[in-house]
């Protein structure tokens, strides 16, 4: 086992250094098909069945672009403010790894597709911090290796590895930022507010699924401190493939104490990579980082330079949809919204998840009732972020209009969004299985409070009396009778005419 690092408390941290943030972000392309062939791009699928000679690296097997990998990266670019290359090309990255069965990736180096941009990030109290990007480029995904039979799931102590090459090849975006300063002690804040942001952003381009559960968008977190009175950058590591946005700022925060710790002490910062351990929020070491001139990039043979015309890019730019930021500001005045409410939405993740669910018919006020109180609720219990439950706003959507319609109460479309919740279908489906559904027939509605009063009668003679609230007694045993599928309102009317109220 690995022995537990030592580590500063985090303002002693803050008294002694400054930390420089780097964030790396891969993400996948959602296109049908692979980067360089024709395989399937799908997440899952029996191992190595959506492979080919090209993306296996078998010779003689020739790579070609696809071209909506190169649009979407285009897209990507122009949301980031970069500049947008007028000729690139693609580049081999050398270094040995079981997952590469080419032993190189194809990727980008000195010549990326996008580069000098930058991302307006919104914190929890609204501050706004711009990251700047330093570049977007393309490349291909890995495959992925499975380690049996040790304790931890990694290569250190395993009998013996697995490879499945389904998502070699995959159309991958990494967006590289420049060096991240002046944060103090936000920079781990910075860090989760510049992922989720950037999730936001590549969902509203549709280029990406931005899944960090499934791998389809994660994040390499590096992290160095610089003494107070240091003029250059310390020693950085790498925290690899962080796949949430609550692990991503606990990475950072993780890094920043143990770094202190070890030059506190007297010993030096190891340029490494580092694995997050989910469990208690530590890193371990991976392998030593390499430089890029490990690497020994040379220009891909095999393939022709990229070459976007100015009007290409413009009409591209032409046809971006509506960014986060800009639904924000216009939801922020249809929802009559004030500055602070609309933060604790942006907070919560849930002001796109609101403004989709209004695009299916909910009303705002409705939508905002279920995503911030029931739905932020589950999420908490789940330990999930609000985006990240197994319900679309087109399924609140429905869930919404059933109550409207009067075919469910409120405690019943709980059930239903529970049923959504739990993989038993769409809405209606769920509705059917769990047999939910309003009692309207008056008669059988009759018969129920006539016998709720027959069991109560001194509360009946209490409501002749005048004392009207306590029909809220009869009600309640009506709604238990019914198994909470009767319209309150409509029971507690029968029982006010019951009564002659």
């Amino acid at each position: 086992m690995t022995a537990v690092a030592e580590t500063m408390d985090y303002a002693e941290v803050l008294e002694r250094f400054d930390p420089v943030l780097g964030l790396e972000v891969h993400v996948e392309l959602s296109t049908k098909t692979k980067m360089f062939c024709g395989c399937e791009n799908r997440f899952g699928g029996e191992p190595n069945t959506h492979v080919c000679p090209t993306c296996l690296g078998l010779p003689g097997a020739l790579p070609v672009v696809n071209g909506l990998a190169v649009e979407g990266a285009i897209r990507i670019g122009l949301a980031l403010n970069c500049e947008i290359a007028q000729w690139c090309r693609f580049a081999r990255k050398n270094y040995f790894y079981p997952d590469m069965p080419k032993n190189f990736q194809t990727s980008q180096y000195d010549e990326p597709i996008a580069f000098n941009g930058y991302l307006d990030v919104t914190l929890d109290d609204g501050e706004v911090v711009r990251i700047e990007i330093e570049r977007a480029h393309m490349e291909e995904d890995t495959g992925k290796s499975l380690h049996v039979g040790g304790r931890t799931g990694r290569i250190h102590g395993a009998e013996h590895s697995l490879l499945d090459y389904n998502r070699a090849g995959v159309p991958l975006i990494e967006i590289v930022t420049k060096p991240i300063t002046g944060t103090g002690e936000r920079a781990p804040e910075v860090a989760r507010a510049y992922v989720t942001a950037l999730r936001d952003l590549l969902r509203a381009l549709n280029v990406s699924d931005v899944r960090m559960d499934q791998g389809s968008l994660r994040c390499d977190a590096n992290v160095s401190l610089m003494a107070k009175d240091a003029t250059e950058f310390g020693t950085r590591t790498e925290t690899k493939n962080v796949n949430s946005l609550r692990s991503v700022e606990r990475a950072v925060r993780y890094e920043m104490t143990r770094q202190a710790a070890i030059l506190v002490d007297g010993g030096s910062i190891t340029q490494e990579t580092r694995h997050f351990q989910e469990a208690d929020g530590t890193t371990s070491p991976g392998r030593t980082k390499e430089t890029a001139e490990d690497y020994r990039y040379f220009p891909e043979p095999d393939l022709v330079p990229i070459a976007p015309s100015r009007e290409w890019v413009e009409e591209l730019r032409g046809t971006m949809p509506e960014l986060p930021w800009e639904r924000r500001k216009r939801v922020q005045t249809e929802w009559d919204l004030t500055d602070a409410e609309l933060r604790d939405l942006i907070n919560a993740g849930a002001v796109d998840l609101i403004a989709a669910t209004v695009d299916q018919g909910a009303s705002p006020a409705d939508a905002r009732g279920w995503w911030v109180s029931y739905l932020n609720q589950q999420a908490n219990k789940l330990g999930v972020e609000l985006g990240e439950l197994a319900i679309s706003p087109a399924q609140v959507a429905r869930v919404i209009a059933l109550v409207g319609e009067g075919a469910l109460t409120n405690k019943m479309a709980r059930e239903v969004v529970d049923g959504v919740l739990a993989g038993e279908g769409e809405p209606d489906e769920v509705v059917e299985k769990r047999g939910l559904k309003v009692v309207s027939d008056d008669s059988a509605l009759y018969q129920a409070v006539d016998e709720a009063l027959a069991a109560n009668p001194d509360i009946a003679e209490k409501i002749r009396g005048g004392k009207v609230q306590a029909a809220g007694k009869i009600v309640g045993d009506v709604m238990k009778a019914t198994k909470g599928q009767a319209d309150a309102k409509r029971v507690r009317e029968l029982v006010l005419e019951r009564v002659g109220a």
